[in-house]
């Protein structure tokens, strides 16, 4: 049977796609999306696709934007968008309108930087050539900052920068170096960059110490991501004046609750705790539980110093061996933080439940509570497992109610997605002594299940109104759902090894579809390579005023109400349920939209920073092991290597493509993996794996590899595991939590 496509099939294949752009205006596409949209399911199918819009491109009736995305030719050679440089050279504009990338070659840059706002022309299209794009004006500067190492020498001085967005030295003249000498990490602001200058002039905006001290390194990465590092010392001090202020007034505007059962459960090195849990039986047989939250607006107040600094931080910053808070620590660690035997005050959620998970009533008001004890997660998981300790049946209670919670989020179709969390021994000077990883036990999920109902609570009060009612403008956590087209690749590779994945229904029948693969992939050698594309293919969570619900919950309504000492979005929440509860008319979505874009952003800096320390400590950590071997997954497959995490810590490293010296390896983007030319041996994401420790570059943050064979694995082969002894070793160094 001939396997090629019938002229009447090539015809109408011809016009489904003709019929696809058309409705595509300024949008950007590939092979897989059109695919997809008209339904070519098979290989052959979406070879033909994939040929039809190259020879497109080639005819110039598609613009490449960049290699194998297309779009419809545009009217004007004008377009705005923001300029992206990189240290490599491969500049270029993201335009508003579709929003892909053109190429900007360094000539036609006029020196614009990261983030700045540009006019650009396109030019002319070619045939067989990717479009180029020459800024014509750059409308709006992003304030620019870099972070590097001084050198200063008698007549010059310059910084070498960490930054992957300029490749250039920052000249800077003597008198703008702030004291600053040679080997010292600097932040530097860029002044100018003259037209036929090579590098751009700044000065010295803060020394932050000498390269490789720890508190040099730790606020390098701070100023990395534009977030602070230090506290004004005027907000310091407004909130140094703050009082409790817990009167016989301000209680009898609450509902007292310093009577009840309460305690709270944390981190064991957490000084700040915004949450807290109180139980009492009814005399139905039910159980009041109660989530109760710092009350934090009470004490900082809108349009105040303290407001403003909290607002523009928008979250406190976790790092490896540190906490950059939202709030001065006379509030977050103090006056605000829910501390065993003192009375605080409290904006709280109070349920009526049974053992089952049912909810049978609730209230939403402001109490004043009185901690009696604070646990660490450690010792609550003790309690679980040994069925002894204090407090047991309080806590037994709550852990039957939390777990029966759960079982019921994933019984309506909630995502199951546990990932370890990386922690550091670290010594007293900075040094890491070990890494580990921490994961979520029933302690941590009681406190996950609470929470969680409390936030769907709260935004379910607000945002569902009566039919014919408009809600009012609040602040939601939503999660959108995955891409149609990465959710159909992961379908298609699933069913490979045979599970079979649904890819449309409701969220409920996907994500029941998503979890059920994952438990059934527990300890099979595809577990790596499915586990991790499944977390790929999910949208990130964000904060807005248009409610789609949360996709990876399978809520229709949740918010963040519970951490108002390290979110801003949580004190915005507060501040709005207060005004809706005593009756207050909406208030504006357009300025409250751009306050949740701006928390959005922030957060994504913040996490940036914190995977940067953790980074950076592993690097540092992994110093000690040069030439040890350890055994690894492969996390990433990229052009130019495969990125290796190491079972045992979690570290990450590159192998380099090209220390792959026995066969030239090409990527397969479509089934992540890198194949041999010659051999046809190939390495693919989820790979169990056995490398050796080559080099750590503290500077850079980054680990290379070697595989300890070069013989590859291909689909059935598995590298040999360290030996005996090289096991021993490492289990030795393993810290278990």
């Amino acid at each position: 049977m001939s396997t090629s496509i019938s002229k009447r099939g090539e015809a109408k294949l011809k016009a489904a796609i003709a019929e696809f752009i058309s409705q595509q205006k300024n949008n950007t596409f590939n092979y897989r999306q059109v695919s997809f949209a008209i339904g070519a399911k098979t290989p052959q199918r979406q070879r033909a696709v994939a040929l039809r819009l190259a020879e497109m491109a080639f005819d110039g009736e598609l613009i490449e934007t960049s290699p194998g995305k297309y779009k419809a030719p545009s009217r004007s050679n004008f377009v705005a968008g923001v300029f992206v440089r990189r240290s490599n050279g491969k500049n270029s504009v993201i335009t508003d309108e579709g929003g892909e990338a053109i190429f900007v070659p360094e000539h036609m840059s006029m020196h614009a930087l990261n983030g700045d706002r540009v006019l650009v022309s396109v030019t002319a299209h070619r045939r067989g050539a990717e479009p180029e794009a020459e800024v014509v004006e750059i409308t709006e500067q992003a304030d620019q900052t870099f972070v590097g190492v001084l050198n200063v020498q008698k007549s010059y001085a310059y910084l070498r920068t960490d930054s992957k967005n300029l490749g250039n030295d920052i000249e800077i003249p003597r008198n703008k170096l702030k004291g600053g000498t040679t080997g010292d990490k600097a932040v530097v602001r860029i002044t100018s960059w003259p037209d036929d200058a090579r590098n751009p002039i700044g000065e010295v905006i803060d020394v932050l110490g000498r390269q490789g001290e720890n508190n040099a390194e730790i606020h390098a990465i701070l100023a990395e991501f534009g977030l602070p590092y230090r506290y004004p010392e005027q907000v310091d001090k407004a909130a140094q004046k703050i009082g409790a202020g817990i009167t016989p007034e301000e209680i009898a505007r609450r509902e007292d609750m310093r009577h009840v059962f309460t305690i709270t459960i944390d981190p064991k090195d957490a000084k700040d705790f915004d949450d807290a849990i109180s139980l009492r039986t009814l005399s139905n047989g039910h159980y009041e539980v109660g989530v109760h939250i710092a009350d934090v607006t009470h004490y900082v107040k809108p349009d105040t110093a303290l407001d403003r600094e909290a607002q523009k931080r928008a979250t406190s910053v976790y790092l490896v061996d540190r906490v950059v808070p939202m709030l001065p620590e006379h509030l977050s660690n103090g006056i605000c933080s829910l501390r065993p035997d003192e009375e605080k005050l409290s904006f709280s959620c109070i349920f009526e439940m049974d053992t089952q998970g049912n909810v049978y009533n609730h209230r939403i008001g402001r109490t004043v509570i009185k901690s009696n004890r604070r646990f660490a997660y450690e010792e609550v998981q003790t309690i679980i497992e040994e069925g002894h300790g204090e407090y047991l049946d309080e806590i037994m209670t709550l852990d039957t109610i939390a777990k029966a919670l759960r079982r019921k989020r994933f019984e309506n179709g909630a995502m199951e997605f546990d990932r370890p969390e990386v922690k550091f021994d670290i010594a007293p000077d900075g040094t890491p002594l070990g890494v580990y990883y921490k994961e979520s036990k029933d302690a941590n999920k009681l406190i996950e299940e609470l929470m969680l109902l409390a936030n769907r609570t709260v935004a379910t009060y607000v945002g569902k109104v009566p039919s014919g009612k408009k809600a009012k403008a609040f602040v939601y956590r939503i999660h959108d759902q995955p891409e149609a087209s990465r959710l159909a690749d992961l379908a298609t590779l699933a069913s490979t090894f045979g599970y079979k994945l649904r890819t449309n229904g409701t969220p409920k029948e996907i994500n029941r579809s998503i979890n059920k693969m994952l438990m059934e992939i527990k300890g099979r050698p595809e577990e790596n390579l499915l586990s991790v594309l499944a977390i790929r293919s999910m949208a990130k969570a964000v904060y807005s005023t248009t409610n789609i619900g949360h996709y990876g919950l399978c809520f229709d309504f949740y918010t963040h109400f519970t951490s108002p000492i390290r979110r801003y979005p949580d004190m915005m929440v507060h501040r709005l349920l207060a005004k809706y509860l005593e009756g207050g008319r909406s208030v504006s979505v357009q300025k409250l939209e751009e306050e949740c874009d701006h928390c959005s952003k922030m957060e994504q800096l913040a996490v940036n920073a914190e995977r940067s320390s953790i980074k950076y400590k592993q690097v540092e950590y992994m110093q000690q092991h040069l030439g040890e071997e350890f055994a690894g997954v492969i996390s990433g497959v990229t052009e130019w290597g495969l990125y290796v995490e190491l079972t045992e810590n979690l570290c990450e490293g590159l192998v380099p493509v090209r220390d792959l010296a026995d066969d030239y390896y090409e990527l397969d983007e479509r089934n992540y993996r890198l194949v041999g030319r010659r051999n046809n041996v190939s390495y693919r994401l989820g790979d169990n794996v056995v490398v050796k420790v080559a080099r750590a570059d503290l500077p850079k943050r980054q680990l290379d590899f070697v595989l300890v064979t070069d013989s590859g694995n291909g689909f059935e082969r598995r590298h040999e595991q360290p030996s005996k002894r090289q096991h021993q070793r490492s289990s030795a160094r393993r810290r278990k939590k």
